[in-house]
């Protein structure tokens, strides 16, 4: 008999602007649980959290927490108003019984110092307090939002392995995929305002969801079906008893009623770059190249050759040079030693971090146009704004709102929007990932693998680098960067060691405490995402170019073609030799990528 849960919601609905947001939601915690919420962005994931954590009421349902149990939640944005520290704030999050010492050692493994003002912190060092108020007590519940966002891949791992060795129940939402698959065997999917339970991790949730999407699309078919029968009955069938017809007549008038109120499922966004001219085969080449801050070297004797359709994903720790290095090479950044040059033709994106350029007044609609219009341009052609914004599930009405309305996931897209939108042929995306949910982040690496233009991208993300980068440039300290080929799992291959864990800070750790494991993936490689895409594309290139080197073969089978026509013979000739080229290259390429499948699955 399984044993009752420390924490149940039943039933539970609240409206927002007139709106259901949650419809009958359900949600069970036991005793040790490691649960993750999914959905959409707006699905009510966050604040079904809420209501978990007892910070707001639900219209409708009940709330459970068994007696005596402890509780902590962390929200994506913590109020540190009237803390002078953030060990103020981090001890207030203590219980009676609980250590204070444990507060300042998780502060020190997190790498502050306890004495700094809330009100001067990043967002990294914020979310890093966050963390170590709802650490501390090990409660028996934990409740995280987003916790890995504004975090650097160190900290992640250290949390991750912090997270795996605590006794609490958790209750994760995050969009980081490998976070969830490392840390999840149960899965609560909010879809429509309703939940539906998966009594697995996270890893085996996108194929149940296609699953049930599919099941679902089938019993529609089949209600469709049934209405039309009945419509048919009731305009050619054969009256008999009144009330048996009646009822039959109520029967229909229901399901009609039944897929008129079926709500739909969120629609995909439609992520589509504006491409410039090609630009040339050079993109960025770096020679030498070295940048300081006084005595701290950020970039040492640095050389690197960026070709065009290169994907290069920059890792490393926080205050590493990330940004410091993509500026240096987007020219953005004069360096004080080598040289930098740039390639013929160059039009550049880009996304950055910050946000720092998205003004709260400026409503959505401006943003997007410039201010002053009511169109953009994409690819050539003149939209209507309120269409562009429909490609990124923004909704008509909220073309005239303030951005500082907009939630996380709402910026990111809209800058995502905005970064699409410029004609561009290098896209440099500094953490593109933070609050966008799976489902969009699925289309933007879609997006990338078609992209015919170069891509750098800085990103904590070990995922999401799997699938985009064909090469990941590392920071290994002291201003070197070296670079590895392949995603983030073949760097960590390659080099025997993922992103090092809190370096120095992280001395003062409990010897007793589990150091952060190896990454599970530097024993076994895995294809990118653009390789996975050529694998299953290039069989139908090959097939079309067979195709075409036949047809070309007839037309040069015919021995009056050159006394007929020279140049026609001539220019089949070119044809021929380049079609039967192109179809060697991409069977070699095919080969290539099919041992490397088989070697990695056998």
């Amino acid at each position: 008999m399984s044993p009752p849960p420390l924490l149940a919601l039943q039933g539970v609905t609240l409206t927002l602007g007139g709106k259901p947001l949650l419809d009958g939601a359900d949600l069970s915690v036991a005793p040790g649980a490691r649960l993750c919420v999914v959905g959409r962005n707006g699905s009510g994931k966050s604040t079904l959290l809420k209501i978990a954590a007892g910070e707001i009421e639900p219209d409708g349902g009940t709330r459970f927490l068994q007696p005596g149990a402890s509780l902590r939640y962390l929200p994506q944005e913590p109020d540190f108003s009237g803390f002078p520290t953030a060990l103020a704030y981090v001890e207030a999050g203590l219980g009676p019984l609980d250590d204070p010492h444990v507060a300042r050692t998780l502060l020190n493994d997190l790498g502050l110092q306890g004495d700094e003002h809330p009100a001067h912190l990043s967002g990294g060092e914020a979310r890093r307090a966050a963390l170590a108020r709802v650490l501390a007590p090990e409660p028996d519940i934990l409740l995280l939002d987003e916790p890995t966002n504004h975090l650097d891949l160190p900290t992640i791992l250290w949390l991750e392995a912090k997270l795996a060795a605590l006794r609490s129940a958790l209750v994760l939402i995050s969009h980081d995929r490998r976070f969830l698959q490392d840390l999840t065997r149960e899965t609560l999917w909010i879809d429509r305002g309703q939940t539906r339970h998966l009594a697995r991790g996270f890893k085996e949730f996108e194929a149940w969801r296609d699953r049930e999407l599919e099941e679902e699309d089938k019993q529609q078919h089949k209600l469709a079906r049934r209405i039309v029968a009945e419509e048919h009955w009731l305009r050619h069938g054969v009256s008999g008893r009144r009330k048996r017809n009646m009822k039959r007549l109520a029967g229909l008038h229901h399901l009609r009623a039944e897929r008129r109120n079926r709500v739909m499922p969120t629609g995909d966004v439609k992520l589509e770059a504006s491409e410039a001219q090609l630009s040339g085969k050079l993109v960025i080449e770096a020679i030498k190249i070295g940048k300081s801050y006084g005595e701290r070297v950020i970039v040492d004797n640095f050389t690197t050759r960026i070709q065009r359709g290169d994907r290069l994903g920059i890792v490393g720790a926080n205050g590493a040079g990330k940004t410091t290095l993509v500026s240096l090479l987007t020219g953005a950044l004069a360096p004080d030693g080598g040289k930098i040059r740039h390639g013929a033709n160059i039009e550049m994106a880009t996304l950055e971090q910050s946000r720092a350029s998205l003004d709260p007044a400026t409503t959505l609609q401006d943003a997007l146009t410039g201010g002053g219009s009511d169109t953009i341009e994409i690819n050539g052609e003149r939209r209507h704004v309120v269409g562009y914004m429909k490609d990124f599930l923004f909704k008509p009405e909220q073309a005239r709102t303030p951005i500082g309305r907009l939630s996380g996931g709402e910026r990111g897209r809209l800058l995502l929007a905005r970064a699409l939108a410029k004609p561009s042929n290098l896209l440099v995306l500094d953490e593109p990932t933070n609050d966008l949910d799976l489902e969009t982040l699925d289309l933007l690496e879609e997006m990338l693998a078609d992209y015919p233009g170069t891509l750098i991208v800085v990103s904590h993300d070990r995922d999401f680098l799997d699938r985009v980068a064909t090469s990941v440039l590392m920071s290994e300290g002291d201003g070197r960067w070296i670079e590895y080929a392949g995603g983030y799992s073949d760097m960590v291959a390659q080099r025997g060691k993922g992103v090092e864990t809190l370096g120095a800070s992280a001395s003062t750790r409990d010897s007793k405490e589990k150091p952060a494991p190896r990454e599970k993936a530097a024993a076994k490689p895995k294809l990118s995402f653009k390789e996975q895409h050529a694998l299953s594309t290039l069989p139908g290139r090959i097939d079309s170019l067979r195709e075409k080197c036949a047809k070309l073969h007839r037309v040069l089978d015919d021995p009056q073609l050159y006394a007929r026509d020279p140049a026609g013979f001539a220019k089949a000739s070119e044809a021929f030799a380049a079609a039967e080229a192109d179809l060697s290259t991409a069977e070699e390429e095919w080969l290539e990528l099919e041992i490397k499948r088989e070697e990695i699955e056998g």
